[in-house]
């Protein structure tokens, strides 16, 4: 018997569905692009031409030059390179790297891999941090770097990013900003001197990434020479194309679907609290992402109720399921001090509207009693 349950992608995430801008570019430049923009015949210039049109329309959207702009097989790879390459190009400066603990975990491991010693700067229960503290930090001795989320993505929180900016700046220490979960959604302002940014949280496909740096941060490449400085061997012109592509669309719609995105979410914020006994909303209420709820519920495993929303129809994420192999707690609320277990994490793509968020909710409250009663706990 064939399943029927529709689906619902509401774990959009560094994951949102395809933009149909993003499949018509890779389209055309599957038809137009596909020789190796290395070679000097007129296949290989088209292809160079559209990567060039490529860095080009990304730059205008984050406001730098085009020679800023470096295209990144994943937005993992970017931030990546960006911790390795600028530590090893300040290495005379230090090895102290301060960040919050709130970090995607590619920028934290980084930092570990390269040798660097991490400089905490504490968050709040809300996940933002106190940046007259972060910027304390940034100005004392032996700092080669700070890093700064512009927004977390498990909870949608945006971080002080100007303030700290104009701290490290005061003091000669570039800024790393991981624009991952915010670009397409929110904008970005130019308080950075390196940024990351994750085409697949925007509905590009997947293959690129992007990372923008800023002339005059020094930086070392940490990684054999190659034709393309910070990639070696560069990245697929389709993923490319279709990352820029769809950023210039999602853009020239963002504040429609910035208004559109937060009603929605405020109305699962209220309803979620209203039907379901026991349960904690985390983020900031106000200073947040437009499409990003998450929420912990008492007395639930988190991955035992996102199998129970699977089967119902609803994919959504969990900062408390299993991430890397490991049943861990996501470090994010362990650093906000909130609960780390019974987590939802509901991401809003564009195609998301009213009937799909009032069908999630009807079937929540079920699917919570169903996996508290599993574990005996029925009336706690």
């Amino acid at each position: 018997m064939t399943d029927t349950t529709p689906r619902t992608w509401l774990d959009a995430g560094g994951s949102a569905r395809p933009h149909p801008v993003a499949l018509q570019a890779s389209a055309q430049a599957l038809a137009d692009g596909w020789a190796d923009p290395r070679r000097l015949g007129a296949e290989g210039r088209r292809a160079r031409a559209m990567l060039d049109a490529s860095r080009a329309a990304v730059a205008e959207v984050v406001g730098a030059r085009t020679e800023e702009v470096h295209l990144a097989p994943s937005h993992t790879a970017a931030l990546h390179a960006a911790v390795a390459a600028v530590a090893a190009g300040r290495r005379r400066v230090g090895t102290r790297v301060v960040l919050a603990p709130v970090e995607r975990a590619a920028v934290l491991h980084a930092v570990d891999h390269v040798g660097l010693e991490r400089v905490l700067a504490p968050v709040g229960t809300t996940g933002a941090t106190d940046p007259a503290r972060f910027a304390a930090l940034v100005r004392t001795d032996g700092v080669a770097l700070a890093a700064l989320q512009h927004a977390n993505g498990e909870v949608g929180t945006l971080q002080p990013v100007d303030e700290v900016h104009a701290a490290a700046r005061a003091v000669g220490v570039p800024l790393l900003v991981d624009a991952g979960a915010s670009a397409g959604h929110v904008p970005l302002g130019d308080a950075w001197d390196v940024l990351a940014l994750d085409p697949a949280d925007w509905g590009g496909l997947p293959g690129a990434g992007v990372l923008v740096v800023r002339r005059g941060v020094r930086w070392r490449p940490t990684w054999p020479e190659d034709e393309d400085g910070w990639f070696p061997g560069g990245v697929p012109v389709p993923a490319a194309f279709a990352a820029a592509a769809s950023l210039q669309a999602v853009e020239a719609d963002r504040a429609a679907q910035d208004a559109r995105r937060r009603e929605l979410v405020e109305h699962l914020r209220r309803e979620v609290v209203a039907r379901v006994p026991d349960v904690e909303v985390v983020g900031d209420p106000d200073d947040r992402l437009p499409h990003v709820l998450t929420f912990s519920c008492l007395y639930v495993d988190g991955e035992a109720l996102l199998t129970e929303l699977d089967r119902a129809g609803f994919a959504v994420g969990s900062g408390s399921a299993c991430t890397s192999g490991a049943l861990e707690p996501s470090h994010v609320l362990a650093a906000m001090g909130v609960l780390t277990h019974g987590n939802v994490r509901v991401v809003l793509g564009r195609e998301v509207d009213r009937d799909d968020v009032d069908r999630f909710l009807a079937v929540l409250p079920g699917a919570v009693a169903r996996v508290r009663s599993t574990l005996g706990a029925d009336g706690l």
